[in-house]
C-alpha cells in the first residue's frame, strides 16, 4: 500500500484496448493527478503486473499479482488495497464497499446483442451487486443515469453525473498524422468529392449500417463515407454491405483523427445508444460539424450545436448532410456553436467532482444541465362516444397541465357532438368516422402529421399527471428500441362504481412514490399508452375487435412486437382511470368478447395459449360465481350469458369477434344502463 495515498484508482484499464471507456479513465486520472499536484497530495494507481506506467507524478503505479483481467480485479485488487478505491470503467471488486464506481451506460441490458455472451454474463451479474454495495455510483450523462435506474437497483438521485471532457483533443497534432494524409490524397485529391467521417466499432448499437444504407443517396451528392476504427474484442461483428463510396481505413492515431476531422464535411454519429458519445465533443473541439442521432444521451451532449436525425431513417441523414453541404454558413455556425457547447464538458471539472466524492461519497458534485434539446412531436389520440362532458374535461385538463405540450390532439368521434365544447378549440382536431374503439383510433391515426414521433392514446375518462407525456418522451428518446410505453394507474374505476373528476385530481396530487420504477416487458394498458410513430407505420388496430373492444391494446402491441422492439411500464407516468359508466358496452356483448376475442387473438398469434386460458377462465369464473350477488355496477348475468353464446359459437366453428356488435341487448327494467370494461 502506498504510504500517504488518499485513495487508489483501479488501473486495469491501462492494459485494455483504448475504447471510449478507457479514454474516459485515462483523462480523468490525468486531471486527478493535476488536482493532487495543486493540493500537494498523493494517490495511487494499482494495476496488474506488466502494465505500462503512465508516469503521473502524484499517482505512482503499483503493480501486483500474477492474475489479470476480471480475476485480478475481483481477487488481487481488493486484497492489495484496503482504502477507498476509484473504479472508472464499469466494473469493480464485488466484495468491496468503500469504493466509487463509474458505470457508463446500461447498454449491456438495452442492446445485449452488441456484446459477446461471456461479456453479457459478467456485466449483468456484477453490476447489480456493485450498485447495492458501493459507496457511490457515477455515470457520464443524465440520460445514462435514467437508463441505469431502469435496469439496476438504484434511485436516480443516488447517481452522480460526471461527464467526459474535451481538452485532450486540443493536444492532437494533424502534422504528426501518418495514415490519414496518404489516404486522403489518394482517395479525394484527384476528384471533386467530399467525405463524412464515422468512428467506432461495428457493434450493432453503433449503427454504422445506417450510413451504409444512406450511402447511395450521399453518392449522388458526391459524398463518400470514411469509417475509422476497428472492432473491440467484446463486440459481435456486424455485416456491412459493399458500397463504392464507403471506405474503411482501420485504426488510426489521435493525430490522424485530427487530420480527418479537420477535412471532413462532418462527423456522422448514428449510434442507437451511448452513455455519452465522446467523439461528439472531440469533433467539436477540432472544429468539425456533427450530424448525430436523436437518441439516448446524444441530444443532451450535442445541445443546439449539431444536426440531429432519427437513427433508423437513412433518408433523414441524407437530408441533413445535404443541407450542410449546400450551406457554408450553416457549417460555420455549427462550428461556433460546437466551441460553445464543449465548455459544458471539462476533464478538470469532472476530476473536481471525483475529488469531492472521494472525500465524501454522499457529496453532490456540480454537473452540467442539459440545454437546447428539442422536444419531440407528440400526438395525443382520444376516442370518445356519448360522453361529451367527460372528454371535454379530461382533454382540457391535459392541455392545461402537461409540462411537455402535445403538438397534436385528435378527438375521434362518431358524431362531432360527442366532442362537446372541444369543437372549435384551437388546439384540438375533431375527426369523425365509424364507431368502435378500434375504428375510431384508426380514423385518428390517418390524421396524425407526418412529422409525428410519438403517438399517445388516452381513454376519454383517463386523467393524466402533468408529467405523463414528458416521461414518455424521455423513455422513447433515451432508448431507441422502446416501441410501446404505458404508465402507472393510481386507481381504476372500471372495476367499481367509478371515480369522479375531482376525486381523480385529488388522487393524482396525493400520488405516493412508487416502490418500482420500470417494468419490462409489459403489454400496454389501453387507457394510457404510447407508441413510437415510426414503429406504427401502416399498422392499425384490428377492427374485427368491435365496439369498445376487449384486448385491442394487447393485440395492437403484439402486432408491433412481431417486428421487434421493447414494451415497458414506467412509474414516472401515472394517472387515474375514472371508469365513467355512461357509454359502456352492454353485458352480453362484453361477455361474448371475453371468450371470442382471446381465441381470435390466439389464432392470429397475438396472444399465447396460457394467456388465453387464464383470461377466459378468470373472467367466466368471476361472472358465474357473482351472477347471483352481482355488483350493482356490473351486469354479471349479461356477461355470463355472453360467455355461453361465445362457447356455443365456438362449438359450431364460428369465430367472429365482430358478432358481438350484432347481439341483442336485454331491455328489462333490471338491465343496467351501462357496463364496465375490466381486465
Amino acid at each position: 500500500m502506498s504510504a500517504g495515498a488518499l485513495f487508489a484508482v483501479n488501473g486495469r484499464f491501462l492494459g485494455q484496448n483504448p475504447t471510449g471507456v478507457q479514454r474516459y479513465a485515462s483523462n480523468v486520472v490525468r486531471a486527478l493527478n493535476t488536482a493532487l499536484a495543486a493540493a500537494n497530495e498523493r494517490a495511487a494507481i494499482i494495476a496488474p503486473s506488466g502494465t505500462t506506467d503512465p508516469g503521473f507524478s502524484h499517482m505512482p503505479l503499483m503493480q501486483s499479482g500474477a492474475l489479470s483481467g476480471h480475476p485480478w480485479e475481483q481477487i488481487t485488487l481488493p486484497a492489495q488495497w484496503h482504502g477507498r478505491l476509484l473504479n472508472l470503467c464499469n466494473t469493480a471488486p464485488a466484495t468491496k464497499a468503500d469504493q466509487i464506481v463509474c458505470i457508463h451506460d446500461a447498454n449491456v441490458f438495452t442492446t445485449p446483442d452488441s456484446y459477446s455472451r461471456a461479456f453479457r454474463i459478467v456485466y449483468q451479474t456484477l453490476q447489480p451487486l456493485l450498485v447495492k454495495r458501493s459507496a457511490r455510483i457515477v455515470t457520464v450523462s443524465h440520460a445514462a443515469a435514467r437508463q441505469i435506474t431502469r435496469h439496476l437497483p438504484i434511485r436516480i438521485e443516488d447517481i452522480a453525473v460526471l461527464p467526459n471532457g474535451h481538452e485532450h483533443a486540443f493536444g492532437w497534432n494533424p502534422a504528426l498524422a501518418q495514415i490519414a494524409p496518404g489516404f486522403v490524397a489518394e482517395t479525394f485529391e484527384r476528384c471533386d468529392r467530399q467525405f463524412i467521417l464515422a468512428l467506432g466499432s461495428k457493434a450493432r448499437h453503433k449503427n454504422l449500417a445506417l450510413l451504409v444504407d444512406a450511402a447511395p443517396g450521399l453518392d449522388e451528392m458526391g459524398i463518400d463515407i470514411v469509417i475509422a476504427g476497428g472492432d473491440a474484442g467484446i463486440f459481435v461483428p456486424g455485416a456491412l454491405k459493399e458500397r463504392p463510396n464507403v471506405h474503411m481505413i482501420g485504426r488510426v492515431s489521435d493525430h490522424d483523427l485530427a487530420y480527418l476531422l479537420e477535412r471532413a464535411l462532418c462527423l456522422a454519429f448514428p449510434s442507437l445508444t451511448e452513455g455519452f458519445g465522446l467523439p461528439i465533443v472531440e469533433a467539436m473541439a477540432r472544429g468539425c460539424p456533427v450530424v448525430a442521432s436523436y437518441s439516448a444521451s446524444i441530444p443532451e451532449v450535442c445541445g443546439d450545436a449539431a444536426l440531429l436525425a432519427s437513427p433508423t431513417d437513412p433518408a433523414a441523414w441524407v437530408r441533413q448532410i445535404r443541407a450542410l453541404k449546400e450551406s457554408p454558413g450553416m457549417r460555420i455556425d455549427l462550428m461556433g456553436r460546437g466551441y460553445d457547447q464543449i465548455k459544458n464538458f471539462s476533464w478538470s471539472q469532472t476530476a473536481a467532482g471525483y475529488m469531492e466524492l472521494l472525500a465524501q461519497p454522499i457529496a453532490r458534485p456540480k454537473t452540467y444541465k442539459p440545454s437546447g434539446i428539442g422536444t419531440p412531436h407528440i400526438a395525443v389520440i382520444v376516442a370518445t362516444r356519448g360522453r361529451p362532458a367527460t372528454v371535454d374535461a379530461t382533454v382540457r385538463h391535459l392541455l392545461a397541465t402537461q409540462t411537455l405540450k402535445p403538438k397534436t390532439v385528435i378527438v375521434s368521434c362518431i358524431d362531432a357532438t360527442d366532442a362537446g365544447n372541444l369543437i372549435g378549440h384551437p388546439d384540438v382536431t375533431v375527426v369523425t368516422g365509424p364507431g368502435g374503439l378500434t375504428k375510431q383510433r384508426n380514423t385518428a391515426l390517418l390524421n396524425i402529421p407526418e412529422e409525428c414521433e410519438i403517438v399517445a392514446f388516452f381513454d376519454d375518462d383517463f386523467l393524466a399527471d402533468a408529467n405523463w407525456l414528458a416521461a414518455a418522451a424521455r423513455a422513447f428518446r433515451d432508448d431507441n428500441q422502446i416501441v410501446g410505453f404505458t404508465g402507472r394507474v393510481l386507481a381504476d374505476g372500471v372495476g367499481g362504481p367509478g371515480i369522479g373528476f375531482e376525486e381523480a385530481l385529488r388522487l393524482i396530487e396525493a400520488a405516493p412514490t412508487s416502490d418500482w420504477a420500470w417494468v419490462e416487458p409489459y403489454s400496454p394498458y389501453g387507457c394510457n399508452m404510447a407508441f413510437r410513430a415510426e414503429a406504427i407505420g401502416e399498422t392499425r388496430f384490428d377492427e374485427r375487435l368491435v365496439l369498445y373492444g376487449w384486448l385491442e391494446d394487447r393485440d395492437f402491441a403484439a402486432a408491433l412486437g412481431k417486428r421487434g422492439g421493447r414494451f415497458v411500464k414506467c412509474a414516472e407516468a401515472f394517472g387515474v382511470h375514472m371508469g365513467v359508466k355512461s357509454g359502456r358496452v352492454s353485458g352480453d356483448r362484453f361477455g361474448y368478447s371475453q371468450v371470442i376475442n382471446p381465441i381470435y387473438m390466439l389464432r392470429k398469434g397475438t396472444m399465447t395459449g396460457p394467456m388465453v386460458a387464464n383470461h377466459i377462465f378468470c373472467n367466466m369464473a368471476m361472472n358465474f360465481s357473482r351472477a347471483v350477488w352481482s355488483e350493482p355496477f356490473i351486469d354479471r348475468w349479461g356477461r355470463a350469458k355472453g360467455n355461453l353464446i361465445a362457447i356455443k359459437d365456438l362449438l359450431y366453428g364460428r369465430l367472429e369477434p365482430e358478432r358481438a356488435a350484432k347481439l341483442p341487448t336485454q331491455s328489462n327494467a333490471e338491465q343496467l344502463k351501462s357496463e364496465v370494461r375490466t381486465r
